[in-house]
């Protein structure tokens, strides 16, 4: 129909497959097409002489149609045939988003073992698998964007995918390939389970406030992909710009944003068959990844009188944050102590001699860890941290704990970062819980690293100082620095959360009901009913 635009398709994508007798005899008959075109139309005015040119002009057009039909369907082949259909195994890179910590590198190493077993049942050759932690001596791996130019430095010529996974990630190595054919991977894809915010979130940095659901980031406990030329682009882009941002905050969140970068780069693409669903779930058939439930239980739980709690408060909060604290989960706890800036007997609270800040509370948070290693207090294997409008269940903190070893040097809770990509630190933010092994907060003290202020943000000095003696944070998602409201709702439906943080515009003792009381429902049955919600 456009025989002027055959021969430039020709030219850039056909010549590749054809010959080049192949390739002259097309443009020759495209030739002739648009010859006979012109002298059709010139021709127009003498009728006689038309009818018998006409006649014997379609002859070599009705030809050349039919080679150019056969040289498009060429066009259309080559297209597809860089082996899309034909992905093989080793050409997907598997990322295991891995921590450093005994019992995460378990759970990796287990994750990794199951991979390799089911690629030898399949009869492939093994694909790369690798340990996040195990890249460089760089905290900030975890935070993925700094790794980018290593993917694309050792994958970046001889692989299709690289496909991230959590620890608690089931995957159907079978399933998983069969997923990935269907995407042309000379394209940049981003795909994923999606997630989105109902309403704009503190954690997102109210981002795209009048629509917040417009944009869909991966829930990378589903597993997620990049295609390695947008692997190729954006490893370029980070050696080339600085990272922007200075926190690292919601991981999955701010990798989406990077890619997408204000339309510059794709959207996330839904793919169906990655999936949170339980794995033993009859809705899960379909699924080429499944999840398991955030609570692990790594044998009994850890005893309440293990635990020291301590809570930071101030005169202006005792009555209307500390009497939260006595109606939801106090009574959950053995060995409680509550600091404050004034001693009131009626709860009790303790005055450390430090002066209330309005922000950072350094000061508070280091006399804690004092008092902790002193004969004042009964010695125990883990030190909680929180603050008093902070919603936790410490049986459920009981059970996660029985995975972690005291001895280790231990600094748990949801961890942040600050300045990843150039050299900073990670640390675990401190509305959430802090938890501590009692060798930890030794390393810690004598270490020498102080508060610069008493108003200094504690959660970060205390993971400066943490970076600085080399005790890596150890990050879990059971805990939440916000509101139940200031996460996906699809995100929390595959969780037993343990804690969320902060009272404004909610009923904290109806959220920790809902969300935390185990007392008058299972975590089964918790767990059924957000599913129903959703």
């Amino acid at each position: 129909e456009n025989p002027v635009k055959v021969p430039l398709l020709l030219h850039s994508r056909v010549e590749e497959r054809l010959s080049r007798k192949e390739c002259s005899q097309l443009a020759v008959d495209c030739q002739c097409c648009r010859t006979l075109s012109l002298t059709m139309s010139r021709s127009s005015s003498r009728l006689g002489y038309k009818a018998a040119f006409m006649f014997w002009s379609l002859v070599p057009f009705i030809a050349a149609s039919e080679d150019v039909k056969e040289g498009v369907s060429k066009v259309q082949e080559a297209d597809k045939l860089p082996h899309e259909s034909q992905l093989r195994l080793r050409e997907v890179v598997f990322v295991i988003q891995s921590q450093r910590n005994s019992f995460h590198v378990q759970r990796a190493e287990r994750l990794q073992a199951d991979l390799l077993l089911q690629t030898e049942e399949l009869r492939e050759s093994p694909p790369p698998i690798l340990l996040l932690h195990t890249l460089s001596d760089s905290q900030g791996d975890w935070s993925i964007l700094p790794s980018l130019p290593y993917f694309s430095s050792h994958f970046g010529k001889n692989s299709s995918w690289i496909m991230f996974l959590e620890e608690e990630t089931n995957v159907k190595l079978e399933k998983l390939l069969s997923v990935l054919k269907k995407f042309v991977r000379r394209k940049e894809w981003f795909l994923g389970k999606p997630l989105h915010d109902d309403e704009s979130t503190i954690i997102h940095h109210y981002a795209f406030a009048e629509n917040p659901s417009s944009f869909k980031y991966p829930d990378f406990s589903a597993g997620w992909a990049l295609s390695i030329p947008l692997i190729n682009r954006l490893a370029n882009k980070v050696q080339q710009e600085p990272l922007k941002s200075d926190f690292t905050i919601d991981l999955k969140h701010e990798v989406a944003l990077y890619i997408w970068d204000e339309g510059k780069g794709p959207r996330l693409t839904a793919v169906p068959e990655l999936c949170t669903l339980p794995e033993n779930s009859p809705t899960a058939q379909h699924c080429a990844t499944t999840v398991s439930m955030h609570s692990p239980l790594c044998g009994e739980p850890v005893k309440r009188e293990d635990i020291f709690v301590a809570v930071k408060t101030c005169k202006k909060f005792h009555l209307e944050r500390v009497s939260v604290v006595k109606k939801t989960w106090e009574k959950q706890a053995s060995r409680l102590e509550y600091y404050s800036d004034h001693a009131d007997p009626s709860i009790p609270t303790i005055n450390l001699g430090v002066p209330n800040t309005d922000r950072g509370h350094c000061g508070k948070t280091f006399a804690i860890l004092s008092r902790y290693v002193s004969s004042t207090v009964p010695k125990t294997d883990w030190l909680l941290i929180v603050d008093d409008d902070t919603l936790i269940s410490l049986p459920r903190l009981q059970a996660l704990l029985s995975c972690y070893d005291p001895r280790e040097p231990v600094c748990l809770g949801e961890r942040y970062g600050y300045g990843l990509g150039q050299g900073g630190y990670s640390y675990i933010t401190g509305g959430g819980g802090m938890v501590f092994s009692r060798e930890a907060v030794h390393r810690l003290l004598a270490s020498g690293c102080k508060c610069y202020s008493n108003d200094a943000p504690d959660d970060m000095v205390v993971g400066m100082c943490l970076n600085a003696v080399q005790i890596p944070v150890t990050h879990s998602p059971l805990f939440h620095q916000a509101r139940p409201e200031d996460y996906a709702r699809d995100f929390l439906a595959h969780q037993i959360p343990i804690s969320f943080h902060k009272h404004w515009n909610i009923d904290p003792v109806a959220v920790f009901n809902k969300w935390l009381n185990d007392s008058d429902s299972s975590a089964e049955r918790l767990s059924t009913r957000l599913k129903e919600e959703l």
